[in-house]
């Protein structure tokens, strides 16, 4: 982002061949490109829209610049060969985006072929579960990826109609939402009959009454911020997941996210 032209795609491989290696074995998930909104790059010309969260952004404008995304494509592709790098794109709100996005990604992977460049032919392909719309119809994606990852600011925020930068209405945005949750709780729901794990990123797994909650639902992998991370294995290892089961079955009874958020801080023990 602090560049002045566009990372090439040696430049790119240099970059993911190092996480790779620096990451032993264990697996690195990479997002492709996921600009717009609040994210500008000064190099590309984006448009000036009055709603930029819901714009041209993210997986809808590499799609339209397929120059562009095949040249990450094709770089974290030839790191694979290196380490346990994996695929995700953001901000899928329909089947064709993920259709053409994997359509785009195979085509790569002909192209390295015919190069005779080796790369990880088995990569895991994830994608993000941002958009209400995806959420509500998890069973149907999860048969097309390997792993869910939630983005639940982006999800709280589309789905709830509430823009988490505006302070006038900062009230409204919250994660505890009964309607967030039923949708964080079909995503994971959906996944796990299909056989696909669901991480998350965003904010929510750092509150530790959310933590216990999205254990009860079976989230498999959790993203804090580094000083949440105590606090969060704390709560974790001191919940049976039998009682986080009991503890969601309940909360998902309650009518708003005050008494569902109060419900689960006092019923969760935390040091």
């Amino acid at each position: 982002m602090d560049a002045t032209s566009a990372p090439t795609e040696e430049e790119q491989f240099a970059a993911y061949k190092e996480a790779a290696m620096r990451a032993k074995g264990r697996p690195v998930i990479i997002r492709t490109l996921d600009i717009g909104g609040d994210k500008k790059l000064s190099y590309l010309a984006m448009p000036e829209e009055e709603n930029p969260f819901l714009g041209y952004r993210a997986i809808r404008f590499c799609l339209d610049n397929p120059e562009i995304f095949k040249t990450q494509l094709r770089a974290i592709l030839r790191a694979s060969a290196f380490g346990a790098l994996e695929i995700m794109f953001p901000m899928i709100c329909a089947m064709s985006e993920l259709k053409r996005a994997k359509q785009l990604l195979a085509e790569c992977k002909e192209e390295l072929a015919a190069e005779g460049v080796a790369y990880n032919k088995d990569i895991r392909v994830g994608m993000m579960v941002e958009i209400p719309s995806v959420a509500a119809a998890a069973d149907i994606f999860a048969r097309e990826v390997d792993f869910f990852s939630v983005g639940t600011n982006d999800l709280c925020q589309y789905t709830l109609a509430v823009d988490r930068m505006n302070q006038k209405i900062a009230n409204l945005y919250t994660p505890f939402n009964p309607g967030v949750l039923r949708l964080l709780r079909n995503t994971i729901t959906e996944a796990h009959k299909a056989g696909i794990v669901v991480g998350m990123c965003g904010e929510m797994a750092s509150d530790p009454a959310a933590a216990v909650l999205l254990l009860g639902m079976g989230l498999d992998e959790f993203s804090v911020s580094p000083s949440s991370v105590p606090y969060v294995k704390d709560v974790i290892r001191s919940t049976k997941k039998s009682r986080a089961e009991e503890l969601c079955a309940h909360a998902m009874t309650l009518a708003s996210a005050v008494e569902i958020k109060k419900f689960m801080e006092e019923n969760i023990d935390v040091k």
